[in-house]
C-alpha cells in the first residue's frame, strides 16, 4: 500500500466515521482524524493489541491470536480498524504480515486528547 492510498484511506475513514452534523465548516480534518482515532481505541479488544504490539517490535496476526485468545477473523478485524486509523503499521512479510505499532500516532492522541482537555477545562 503506497503512502498517498494510506492518507487516502484514513481520510474516507475519517469521512465514514464522522458525526453527521459535522460538516466542512464546523468540523475541522484534525477533529475527524482524532475521532477515528478515539473511536478506534474504543474496544477493550484493539487496547490489548495495541499493549501487545508495545512489548515487541512487531509480530504477525497470528501471534497476536495466541496472546488474546480470539478467532483469527475476529483478530484480523481488529488489526483492519486499527491500521485504517493509522495507529499501526501493516507490513506484508511473504505469507505473513507484520504489524507494529505507530508509537507517533498514539503520542499524537494523547497529545490532542490533553489540548482538547485543557481547552474545555480551561475556564474553571
Amino acid at each position: 500500500m503506497t503512502e498517498s492510498s494510506l492518507v487516502t484511506d484514513r481520510r474516507r475513514a475519517a469521512d465514514e466515521h464522522a458525526p453527521a452534523n459535522c460538516t466542512p465548516a464546523n468540523c475541522t480534518p484534525d477533529s475527524r482524524a482524532v475521532a477515528v482515532r478515539l473511536a478506534a481505541l474504543s474496544h477493550p479488544a484493539r487496547i490489548e493489541i495495541l499493549k501487545h504490539l508495545s512489548a515487541s517490535r512487531s509480530c504477525c496476526c497470528r501471534e497476536v491470536v495466541e496472546h488474546l485468545d480470539l478467532a483469527q477473523s475476529t483478530v484480523s478485524q481488529h488489526l483492519k480498524i486499527l491500521v485504517e486509523a493509522g495507529l499501526i503499521r501493516f507490513e506484508p512479510d511473504r505469507q505473513r504480515s507484520r504489524y507494529e505499532l505507530d508509537r507517533a500516532a498514539l503520542a499524537d492522541v494523547s497529545a490532542s486528547l490533553a489540548a482538547l482537555v485543557d481547552s474545555c477545562c480551561s475556564g474553571r
